[in-house]
């Protein structure tokens, strides 16, 4: 693995059995990074992401927790200070998506995709700031989403959490540096293989079609990566956010 960008680096990637976090996991290993795969429910598929990344010649791990409990999220953090000794990229990819009228939103729904989107991700660049900090370097990656950037009727609750993120990526910017740079990637409609296109979206979006789980990976490499930039949102949406 000579040469390789991440190589002797370590990433830890939430919600990285399936789509968008897999991809994730599965192009930071191809450039060398050691990954901890974190999953909730979805065991299979997070040991065969780690099967995937040992066979690329680097290591992996799978951490089941839920990562809007801050017991869950220190146990992950120890198990990979464990196993690595350290910490160099978070992703924090966890997320929940689901519609849901504003006047029939209940409590539970709201609090739910709001402890999975936000707070996910507080306890978690909270737990990862010290550990970074004592290598001298970080690099923070929150998942966010296009709609955090525009208003959705039926996804109050989401697009909340998603702003929420947003703005505690600029905070954190701000809170965590010089070591340590935060950022966002704010994804537009991604869809993988076997799902119906979105019409829609495909019709709205000025390059015409959806974006694909390598498109976020390629996007969290370039921050995992970049030197001069921090506070940063990078919208993936083929231009939807201009429309």
């Amino acid at each position: 693995m000579t040469g390789k960008p991440l190589e002797n680096q370590v990433a830890l990637v939430t919600g990285a059995a399936k789509r968008m976090g897999r991809s994730i996991a599965l192009r930071l290993a191809a450039e060398g990074a050691d990954i901890a795969i974190n999953y909730e429910s979805s065991k299979p598929e997070a040991l065969q992401v780690v099967e995937e990344i040992k066979s690329l010649g680097c290591r992996a791990i799978a951490v089941q927790g839920d990562v809007s409990q801050r017991s869950d999220v220190q146990k992950l953090f120890a198990a990979v200070e464990a196993e690595f000794g350290g910490l160099d990229i978070l992703v924090n990819n966890a997320g929940m998506f689901f519609a849901a009228e504003f006047e029939a939103l209940t409590e539970e729904q709201w609090d739910r995709i709001l402890d999975t989107n936000l707070k996910s991700q507080f306890l978690c660049c909270q737990t990862a700031a010290p550990i970074m900090k004592r290598r001298g370097r970080g690099r923070i990656i929150n998942i966010s989403s296009l709609g955090g950037l525009l208003p959705w009727p039926a996804f109050t609750h989401y697009c909340v959490s998603k702003a929420g993120s947003i703005m505690l990526t600029r905070c954190l910017a701000r809170v965590l540096g010089p070591e340590i740079t935060v950022n966002s990637v704010a994804p537009g409609t991604i869809q993988f293989p076997g799902e119906a296109p979105d019409e829609d979206y495909i019709r709205k979006v000025p390059l015409h079609r959806t974006g694909t789980g390598d498109e976020i990976a390629q996007a969290v490499f370039y921050l995992a990566t970049a030197d001069f930039v921090t506070g940063q949102i990078l919208a993936v949406d083929g231009g939807r956010s201009l429309v």
